[in-house]
């Protein structure tokens, strides 16, 4: 389904979901990157997307999609999306 609709923010952001759930952090973080490059606005991937980095070691990177997120988070009004990023965030010291 992504192959024929590439645009499809939904589509991506299940995938990279399945990719994560699946202990495949790596292709995950790949994939939510892309659906952030071409989505910025869909909020709920910097969370998830931090997730697959800190599960690869990359606690730096993740640190900064989970602030990138939160800046989106804020321009779009999520507040739920909000606390989230800054508890994962907060985590990360």
């Amino acid at each position: 389904m992504l192959a024929a609709d590439p645009s499809n923010s939904f589509l991506r952001y299940g995938l990279a979901q399945d990719l994560l759930n699946s202990g495949d952090a790596q292709s995950a973080a790949a994939e939510f990157d892309a659906l952030i490059a071409a989505d910025p606005a869909y909020v709920a991937a910097y969370f998830h997307a931090g997730r697959a980095l800190e599960q690869l070691g990359q606690t730096d990177a993740a640190r900064e999609t989970y602030s990138k997120g939160i800046a989106a988070a804020r321009a779009k009004g999520d507040t739920h999306a909000l606390s989230e990023l800054e508890g994962a965030l907060a985590l990360l010291g």
